[in-house]
């Protein structure tokens, strides 16, 4: 039963790192591009070190659900942290100029 959560768990964090990478890929500009590279990062991130802790502390030994703490640690680190890189990477595009993407109309064409 354990296998099937963490292999279901770990299939939905591949699928948001998935979104991530094609939401940098076909995104217009610098801005729009670290939307979802913050965002489908941190729940990428989110669920397969869910799944990892899980399958982890399956066992029930004092080394196993250490090495899951550790883990879950791992993921509030990054859980702090990606949003504030994204948020100092945005301020200092801002600061350096860089315009954000506006849809051309028909009359600019």
């Amino acid at each position: 039963m354990i296998n099937i959560i963490v292999t279901t768990l770990l299939i939905c964090g591949l699928v948001f790192f998935a979104g991530g990478a094609v939401g940098i890929i076909r995104f217009p500009d610098f801005y729009s591009r670290l939307h979802p590279a913050g965002k489908l990062d941190t729940a990428g991130l989110s669920t397969t070190m869910g799944a990892l802790a899980l399958y982890t502390a399956s066992s029930f030994s004092l080394a196993d659900l250490i090495t899951a703490l550790k883990i879950i640690l791992i993921f509030v680190f990054v859980f702090i942290t990606s949003p504030t890189a994204t948020h100092a990477i945005i301020d200092a595009g801002g600061r350096a100029g860089l315009a954000p993407w506006r849809k051309e109309s028909e009359e600019e064409k």
